[in-house]
């Protein structure tokens, strides 16, 4: 059997000189490799405690759910902003190239919930910080946030630095 990172495509020079792109679908495409990754992210997180599980839009609703549904958890989304239909709360946040707003509905988190965040990849942190903003701004507690792979050179763990980071992958250059 393959090593998860044998899944994972390495793309020079995108989206610009110098930069290694790490393609996700490479391991979505492969059948093997999705059911590789999920087993993996899922074992990281066998010792937590947690009642909900999260993700944000886009990949983390291919990760989280598989993970909420072995662990009969519920699945809560994370949207970019005019996505949910009923009230929300949201949050802006800085991005590499620019900002962003993301968003999630007010009733899905309840006070003292123990909250699981999952996504596709950490680079420099800042999505990742803005769940954990988010979810704490409805009462619930981040007990931990598991990645397929993280992009240890741009310093995203340093970011969320006091809450638990598991991956699946680390690469240590950005």
């Amino acid at each position: 059997m393959k090593k998860l990172e044998e899944y994972v495509r390495a793309i020079p020079d995108f989206p610009e000189p110098g930069i290694i792109f790490r393609d996700v679908t490479s391991v979505l495409q492969d059948a093997d490799g999705l059911h590789l990754a999920i087993d993996t992210m899922q074992d990281l997180v066998k010792d937590l405690k947690y009642d909900v599980v999260a993700g944000a839009e886009s990949r983390g609703f291919i990760f989280g759910p598989p993970i909420a549904y072995n662990s009969r958890k519920p699945f809560v989304l994370i949207r970019k902003k005019g996505k949910l239909p009923r009230e929300t709360v949201s949050i802006d946040y800085d991005l590499e190239y620019g900002k962003a707003t993301i968003e999630m509905h007010k009733d899905s988190i309840q006070p003292g919930q123990k909250v699981l965040v999952v996504d596709d990849l950490i680079a420099t942190g800042g999505t990742t910080e803005a769940m954990i903003k988010l979810i704490e701004s409805l009462g619930g507690e981040v007990v931990g946030v598991v990645v397929l792979m993280e992009l240890a050179g741009l310093n995203g763990r340093e970011r969320i630095a006091g809450y638990r980071l598991d991956a699946a992958i680390t690469y240590e250059g950005k």
